[in-house]
């Protein structure tokens, strides 16, 4: 029985994709950014409980820009469980960009482009930041840059701090973690680390039993000192945070 319930909400999944890319296709071309912005937290939402994970949210997310969000990083699913809490403009590897469908969603949904391995591309992007955030955006990021075990945090990349300092614009720890909703102890299915498939990782999240995504807000503040010295702030609240 686990299986065809996780094969169903697989099919229905593909198909709210597909819904999400004619409404970028055919709608957003008519729509103001701050209907679109809705529309895809709105579309995160319906997502999140097509896959059957129910949200929880503490603390209070950002009324309005300019922020920048600070959070860890576990899952694939991370995103959809971010911008169902409050829409955000993500900075994600550029490979995203070209992934079939899911590239032209995250396009959609306002997401800034980042060659990992290129100090002049991180450049770039972090002007690319701090001009968004100087327009009002709230712009989210994952500074250890990849996924964790969910065990504990890897150290964050401080480069994209300096966006914050440029603008400047006040910060804010996100905590995330996964919960097993009859026992409330940490679940590790929807992790996403190593050599492990996406695939898989969908499969065993859709096979386990009901997951409930927390995500506590911390309080915002505004950037003090270097980059590094923020960096170190951040990666201790959103260490604080996740654990809640």
């Amino acid at each position: 029985m686990k299986g065809l319930r996780a094969l169903w909400r697989m099919l229905i999944g593909f198909g709210h994709v597909l819904r999400g890319l004619a409404i970028i296709i055919v709608r957003f071309p008519r729509m103001t950014q701050h209907q679109r912005n809705l529309r895809v937290q709105v579309w995160a939402a319906e997502m999140l409980g097509i896959l059957g994970i129910t949200l929880k949210v503490t603390g209070q997310p950002p009324v309005s820009g300019p922020a920048l969000l600070v959070a860890n990083h576990i899952s694939w699913l991370d995103i959809l469980v971010m911008h169902a809490a409050r829409h955000c403009r993500f900075v994600s590897k550029s490979d995203v960009k070209h992934w079939p469908l899911i590239g032209r969603l995250a396009t959609g949904a306002g997401t800034l482009y980042i060659e990992r391995e290129s100090r002049r591309d991180a450049l770039r992007v972090v002007h690319h930041m701090a001009d968004s955030l100087r327009g009002g955006d709230v712009v989210a990021v994952f500074p250890e840059g990849t996924t964790g075990d969910g065990r504990a945090m890897l150290p964050f990349h401080a480069n994209l701090m300096q966006a914050a300092i440029s603008a400047p614009a006040p910060l804010q720890p996100v905590g995330m973690r996964f919960v097993d909703a009859a026992t409330g102890e940490t679940s590790f299915a929807p992790s996403y680390i190593g050599d492990e498939t996406l695939i898989g990782s969908i499969w065993r999240t859709l096979t386990a039993p009901p997951i409930v995504a927390v995500v506590n807000f911390g309080e915002p503040c505004e950037p003090q000192g270097d980059r590094r010295a923020l960096s170190r702030l951040m990666h201790a609240q959103v260490d604080s945070l996740r654990k809640l």
